[in-house]
């Protein structure tokens, strides 16, 4: 990521948006399609809903699944934290066993 701010058009529930940002160009691109398709599945779902409902309503979409993959991935640390220090526990168990052969 470079210090200085990179401007990108993205299109985002069919209004262009210019957004100047830190990220490179295509890392931008990638999020305003991700909220770009999440407000066109509100949409879908919803019928006819107002642009910045359908834009509350997907940020609250977005922002649930942000909030289970870090839980899931705390779990994930958790349980390799778990794993190594059963695995320490292991070996210096086992290691004296093995230095008297």
């Amino acid at each position: 990521m470079s210090a200085d701010k990179n401007a990108v058009t993205v299109r985002i529930a069919g209004e262009e948006h210019t957004i100047r940002a830190n990220a490179e160009p295509a890392y931008t691109r990638k999020c305003a399609e991700l909220v770009d398709e999440r407000i066109h599945q509100i949409r879908l779902q919803a019928g006819l809903i107002e642009g910045h409902k359908a834009a509350i309503l997907a940020a609250l979409s977005i922002a649930d699944e942000y909030f289970q993959a870090r839980e899931e991935l705390d779990g994930v640390r958790q349980d390799l934290a778990d794993r190594a220090a059963a695995l320490a526990r292991r070996i210096q168990v086992e290691l004296p066993e093995a230095e008297k052969v």
